[in-house]
């Protein structure tokens, strides 16, 4: 089985993808800001990983982190750049600058960095896949409150396809992973910051689009696993998804937010 580090891991998307490897027979590296928190996910897995507390930001973190799995496992097969940041609740002008630099910092210099370690480990060691995640705003579409965060990932894009380029050819695969709108602790923070009636002007489109972590990541770890090819896109949200969605919402009631409360 393969060795798996998933950055931001201890919750949301990070998490699900962290207990779908797990749970199909693969160790995996848990990550977090806190180490106590990551120790207690890695540990509570189908196949108990390895928790580790870092801070994507610092460039020399994230290399302890890769030289930390490779002494625990011997190799990383896998590396999952996942950990982000959303403030999706303001306008542009209107973002504090603490949440545009956490944003910034956590979307953009966590993935290079991370993306920067992984692809010289696994050269180093004769192979790897590559996996950097995706979000809102990476399509190019403008959406409502997202301007900064969308930014972001529309940069993590370009830079994803960059460095799909640079390494064709090479023992090291390269990847995409749009895992589409889901509903996680993440989410849920910032539809109780939205401003009032926000959340309800928006119910219809959320229920109609949006989708539960623990349904959505079991599939695309699998899409992950299957994939052969460099370059790949592994996306849960298509245009086509998107269409037949809104054209059977009349009779196939989805009520996503329900199991919340919200």
């Amino acid at each position: 089985m393969s060795v798996v580090v998933v950055t931001g891991s201890t919750k949301g998307v990070g998490r699900g993808l962290a207990e779908a490897f797990a749970a199909r027979g693969h160790d995996v590296v848990v990550t977090g800001r806190r180490a106590e928190e990551a120790d207690t996910v890695a540990a509570g897995l189908a196949r108990p990983g390895l928790g580790y507390g870092l801070d994507v930001t610092d460039a020399a973190g994230m290399q302890k982190l890769w030289d930390a799995a490779r002494e625990r496992y011997g190799r990383v097969d896998m590396w999952v750049n996942n950990a982000g940041v959303a403030h999706t609740t303001q306008v542009i002008v209107d973002v504090p600058p603490d949440d545009v630099r956490a944003m910034v910092m956590t979307n953009m210099l966590g993935t290079i960095y991370g993306s920067q370690v992984a692809v010289r480990g696994m050269t180093e060691q004769g192979g790897g896949a590559l996996w950097n995640v995706l979000g809102g705003g990476s399509d190019g579409r403008i959406r409502p409150f997202m301007g900064i965060y969308g930014a972001t990932k529309r940069g993590l894009k370009m830079f994803t396809d960059a460095l799909v380029k640079e390494t064709a050819g090479g023992p090291v695969r390269v990847g995409e992973i749009r895992p589409g709108i889901l509903i996680s602790d993440g989410w849920l923070r910032e539809a109780a910051a939205a401003e009032d009636g926000y959340l309800d002007a928006n119910r219809r489109a959320v229920n109609i689009l949006a989708d539960h972590v623990d349904d959505v990541a079991p599939w695309l770890v699998d899409q992950v696993l299957a994939s052969t090819k460099h370059g790949a896109q592994v996306s849960w949200l298509t245009t086509s998804k998107i269409a037949g969605r809104f054209a059977t919402a009349g009779f196939r009631k989805r009520d996503v937010l329900g199991r919340y409360g919200v």
